[in-house]
């Protein structure tokens, strides 16, 4: 379903990401030759031989390329990139422009946990097109897009685990819950999951937050 909902959208010269599922030949080809855009894409074990390569090419490596720190949602993530074009000829894989392999640690605030996580791709970026900085904040962009959306949902309805499989069900329960969310999101507020623990079971608390009575009480503004 990716190139039919590309082919409605004016994608030239703009770079395309996608997990593994959608690391594919053919929609590579789509996006390089035939919509003159870019692709960023995951590698994991549907394609085999492909991530094979890249865990063989970047297994003795030299000092990464680009670092980024980040702190927040209680915790710190360092996340280091290695980037190649030496790979471009070799690969049995249309129009690559790099590989890169991406290290994250992410150290919890609290209990300061470690955990670490790899990752390779393939981009048909160009080094001179896009630098180690650039394929790295596009890979952040590309999960920022999951954690504000999927991530949401699951975390604040538990929506991985309902219940609910037949029918128009899941579909329509999905749409209602995002829906929720973006009404929530729409004012702005910091935490969608602290906001709907303060309107949980409290209708008269939902009405005044989304103005939707004549005598709703205006919200609390803090000024500093």
């Amino acid at each position: 379903m990716a190139i039919p909902l590309l082919d409605v959208i004016d994608i030239k010269g703009k770079t395309i990401t996608g997990d593994a599922l959608l690391t594919q030949r053919r929609l590579a080809d789509y996006l390089v030759a035939d919509r003159q855009a870019h692709y960023h894409f995951t590698v994991k074990g549907n394609q085999p031989g492909l991530l094979a390569d890249l865990i063989l090419y970047f297994h003795e490596r030299n000092e990464p390329d680009a670092v980024s720190v980040d702190s927040g949602h209680g915790r710190i993530e360092t996340r280091k990139i290695w980037t190649s074009a030496e790979l471009n000829d070799y690969l049995d894989f249309p129009w690559v422009g790099q590989v890169f392999m991406i290290e994250r640690e992410s150290i919890n605030k609290k209990t300061g946990k470690v955990s670490n996580e790899t990752a390779y791709g393939v981009t048909s970026c160009k080094p001179e097109q896009a630098g180690a900085d650039k394929i790295l904040k596009t890979n952040r962009d590309h999960w920022c897009i999951e954690n504000s959306c999927h991530y949401i949902i699951d975390w604040n309805f538990d929506e991985d685990r309902s219940r609910i499989r037949t029918g128009y069900g899941p579909e329509n329960v999905s749409r209602l819950r995002r829906f929720a969310v973006g009404l929530i999101k729409s004012k702005g507020v910091p935490s969608v999951a602290q906001k709907m623990r303060q309107l949980a079971m409290n209708v008269r608390s939902v009405l005044d937050y989304l103005r939707m009575t004549k005598n709703s009480s205006a919200p609390c503004v803090s000024s500093r």
